[in-house]
């Protein structure tokens, strides 16, 4: 029996700079040695100036975008503008730490 935690996985990394930023993923969809697919984006598209990554078991990752951006539109409603991403951040730390 194999491990829920052998399945897709991946990797994401950003940088930032003085006056710019860089977000990078792979794009391989598998389990272990197995490759089910090369195009899988891993970077999600926030609002025109914030993007998240996630990696990890792509139910998860599509779960969790989704609860993103229903949190980003109620955000939107209340305070009528964009989140700033240091508020983001903090809304990410929240909702990862919540089911602990």
């Amino acid at each position: 029996m194999q491990s829920i935690t052998q399945y897709n996985g991946g990797a994401v990394v950003a940088m930032a700079g003085k006056d710019c930023v860089a977000i990078a993923c792979d794009k391989r969809y598998g389990m272990q040695y197995q490759t089910v697919a090369t195009d899988k984006n891993k970077v999600y598209k926030m609002h025109d100036r914030l993007y998240i990554g996630l990696a990890g078991l792509a139910s998860d990752q599509a779960t969790f975008h989704e609860k993103l951006k229903f949190r980003l539109a109620m955000y939107n409603l209340r305070e009528e503008r964009d989140i700033k991403p240091a508020s983001f951040g903090k809304l990410v730390s929240t909702l990862l730490y919540e089911k602990r």
